[in-house]
């Protein structure tokens, strides 16, 4: 399953681990994705939403 918003579409952003002795390994950073119930087109549906769209409202929960 894919690591990426729902609404927004944020997805994994990749970088490296660098250690003491300077060694890179490469690493991503997922985003912090809830699953909610979410009312979409008048429907409710459960939706892989990151926080940031959740908190921001972008997001209707349903009751």
């Amino acid at each position: 399953m894919a690591a990426n918003c729902e609404i927004c579409g944020k997805g994994p952003v990749y970088g490296n681990n660098v250690s003491h002795a300077n060694n890179k390994t490469r690493r991503r950073w997922n985003p912090n994705l809830q699953t909610v119930k979410a009312v979409q087109n008048g429907r409710v549906r459960k939706l892989r939403v990151c926080s940031r769209c959740i908190r921001s409202g972008a997001v209707t929960k349903a009751a």
